[in-house]
């Protein structure tokens, strides 16, 4: 069964659960039944069902749009430290990023999935020496999911958004898409949410809805809060993805709080987004 075009959702991290149960409660709770599942590894949020996750969540009667891959030694401390250490930006640790991204592959395949999002990590700029060979493993990234068929949806917020656009104009891989999130594009200081939309619009795969302000200064994060309650404009946001085409679903993400201050924002969330739809 398809899911419902701009149906909301909600990611399974956000909620800080540890097995398929809670996740299903959490979501009845909600009154919500879509969701981006998190692959389970244990470097991103881990399941008490190991690898009986992808059986244990067909079976659970909720909807996944797509699996969510973190990677081992990502550190968002700062935005400097994520930029050594995220997604395929460290030549050092590509290869071996490669192999857990195969295994990604698979788990998202187990789980009925044909979509898998991750941060690529931060995009090299034209003239810069290492874009060759960063662009040549997204490449390889682009193949090895092509072979499982799987669409890729990079996660915005690390690279403007005309840097991203190049990218995959450069690349032409079909199956490489964006997963867009607003609020990073605030947290980054990497530009305007709406105008990346506009630009972004014929690739947007998948969205996480979250809200956020700008940095302070630069060097820092900007400071993610409640939909709704931040630099985002969410109704301008769902109005710009509706102008641009997009039908998927709406999943809110939530990465600030202890879980029930998290359910709590993913309802007020939940309930902005009814408001927009509208």
């Amino acid at each position: 069964m398809s899911i419902e075009p701009l149906a909301i959702g909600v990611c399974s991290w956000s909620l800080q659960v540890k097995s398929v149960p809670e996740l299903r409660r959490l979501l009845d709770r909600l009154g919500l039944n879509v969701v981006q599942i998190a692959c389970g590894d244990p470097h991103h949020a881990a399941w008490d069902e190991g690898d009986k996750l992808p059986e244990a969540a067909r079976a659970a009667g909720f909807e996944m749009s797509g699996a969510m891959l973190g990677f081992p030694g990502e550190d968002y401390t700062t935005p400097a430290t994520i930029q050594k250490t995220g997604g395929f930006g460290d030549p050092a640790t590509r290869p071996e990023r490669l192999e857990r991204f195969a295994w990604a592959l698979e788990r998202t395949r187990a789980l009925g999935l044909h979509d898998l999002m991750l941060h690529g990590g931060f995009i090299p700029e034209p003239g810069d020496a290492d874009r060759k060979a960063f662009l040549d493993t997204l490449g390889k990234v682009s193949a090895l999911a092509a072979a499982k068929d799987v669409t890729i949806a990079f996660e915005t917020g690390q690279e403007t958004a005309d840097l991203l656009r190049l990218t995959l104009d450069e690349l032409k891989c079909k199956n490489l898409k964006v997963n867009f999130d607003p609020a990073n594009m605030l947290l980054y200081d990497k530009g305007d949410p709406l105008r990346a939309v506009e630009i972004l619009g014929p690739d947007i795969r998948s969205v996480h809805v979250k809200d956020a302000n700008r940095p302070p200064q630069p060097g820092v994060w900007g400071a993610e809060v409640p939909l709704g309650k931040g630099q985002v404009n969410i109704k301008a946001f769902v109005q710009t993805l509706k102008k641009v085409g997009y039908r998927g679903p709406l999943c809110i993400e939530r990465e600030v709080g202890d879980q029930e201050g998290r359910i709590a924002d993913v309802a007020y969330g939940a309930k902005v987004l009814r408001e927009c739809l509208t």
